[in-house]
């Protein structure tokens, strides 16, 4: 009788593993067997994994986190291909993934808590932080000459018009590295639109010196363990070894794991498509900030007329874009749609391609992360089919479409 017992505990606790691993690989709590789209009809569960799984395999891309939010919570989430394309060891809703300039919009939203409870102001310039020269914070002894730089302010840089480049050492009108250049403005601060990473990290770095702490315990304070993001870190931690995603190029070569050694918030930080999901959940619902601050974060500051994000110093204008109103708000970019502002960001590294859109108005969010090179060529197919979304820039993003020759 006691091994017949014994026996029964044993396929209870292996029955049981087997649910909770189900539930972890593939749907977040509270799913529905459908989503709600923008024009208010709906697609079932089947419709969306048949979508996803047709576009991964014609496009190639090795693993993809997905999660759709209706009445501002995480409604679908799932995980479909491999985090371990050799081993053949699926992704699932808790893998930690390479969050790339997802990092901006976390660090955004850790500024506009900053400056709603009065730690910074968004219009002060950096310069009047300082409490020593310039030079002293990192590698700006060419910035320091240009007397320009002195009217930079947070949001300058959260708005990415400082003049700073994306990266000092590529070049921004090529995109290629070029170990001859400096940190250095290319326009007068406030006066266009540039991406530019150098900007949030100068800006991260005198708020840390200002502050007396550093991102890591600034973004644990005012988001992480708020939001319950338990698997977010501008850093990497051990833990999260066994439970991490390698990320492959274009051609599917595994490029390895990213393990962030040092908190930038331009783009170090790493995430789950579960965290992250809950993250655009949470700013949805307006929690930690107050309505008069969100909707600071995402009203237009400037107007983009570039013909591409990238390279980021193109003199090229267009006004294809003018009937979004395509512009930059605090971290995030805005879009004018039938649907009311909507707003979106892009993580984009060579092994990996993350993005997320939201309309606020309805209530409807997307979030999409792939560790592969080839991810952002079905993003515009799936934005469409699954929510109903043709009004993200993918021109500009250059997000070419899988059938289409790349320019």
């Amino acid at each position: 009788m006691e091994i017949l017992n014994l026996q029964k505990k044993s396929v209870c606790i292996k029955t049981l593993i087997i649910l909770l691993m189900c539930v972890k690989n593939t749907t977040a709590l509270g799913q529905t067997r459908s989503i709600k789209r923008l024009d208010g009809t709906s697609l079932t569960v089947s419709q969306i994994d048949s979508t996803v799984k047709h576009l991964m395999t014609a496009a190639k891309v090795e693993g993809l986190g997905l999660a759709v939010i209706n009445n501002n919570r995480v409604t679908y989430q799932k995980a479909y291909g491999f985090k371990d394309k050799e081993k053949n060891i699926p992704l699932d809703t808790s893998t930690v993934m390479y969050g790339a300039s997802f990092s901006k919009a976390v660090f955004a939203y850790i500024n506009m808590r900053l400056a709603e409870k009065g730690l910074i102001d968004l219009d002060k310039p950096l310069f009047n932080y300082l409490k020593k020269p310039l030079r002293e914070y990192g590698n700006y002894e060419e910035l320091e000459k240009d007397e320009r730089w002195k009217k930079i302010t947070p949001r300058m840089c959260l708005s990415h018009t400082t003049g700073l480049p994306n990266v000092w050492w590529m070049n921004v009108k090529t995109g290629i590295r070029d170990t001859t250049l400096v940190n250095r403005l290319y326009f007068e601060p406030g006066s266009r639109y540039a991406y530019s990473g150098e900007g949030f990290k100068l800006l991260q770095r005198i708020e840390e010196v200002y502050l007396g702490k550093d991102l890591e315990t600034l973004a644990r304070e005012e988001l992480f363990v708020p939001a319950k993001m338990n698997r977010t870190s501008y850093l990497w931690r051990t833990e999260f070894e066994t439970n991490s995603a390698i990320g492959y190029d274009e051609d599917g070569n595994a490029g390895g794991k990213v393990r962030s050694r040092k908190a930038v918030g331009a783009g170090s930080m790493l995430t789950t498509i579960s965290d992250y999901s809950r993250f655009i959940s949470y700013v949805l619902r307006r929690e930690g900030l107050s309505a008069k601050t969100f909707k600071e974060m995402v009203k237009p500051q400037v107007r983009i007329r570039s013909l591409y994000e990238f390279p980021t110093m193109l003199d090229e204008t267009t006004h294809r874009d003018d009937k979004i109103n395509l512009s930059y708000g605090l971290g995030l970019g805005v879009i004018n749609t039938p649907y009311g502002k909507a707003f979106f960001k892009g993580g984009h590294d060579d092994c990996w391609r993350n993005y997320s859109i939201s309309f606020p108005e309805k209530k409807i969010a997307i979030v999409i992360m792939c560790n592969s090179g080839n991810g952002e060529r079905i993003f515009k197919e799936l934005l469409e089919k699954l929510i109903g979304d043709t009004f993200t820039p993918w021109e500009w993003d250059r997000f070419t479409p899988y059938n289409i020759s790349k320019k």
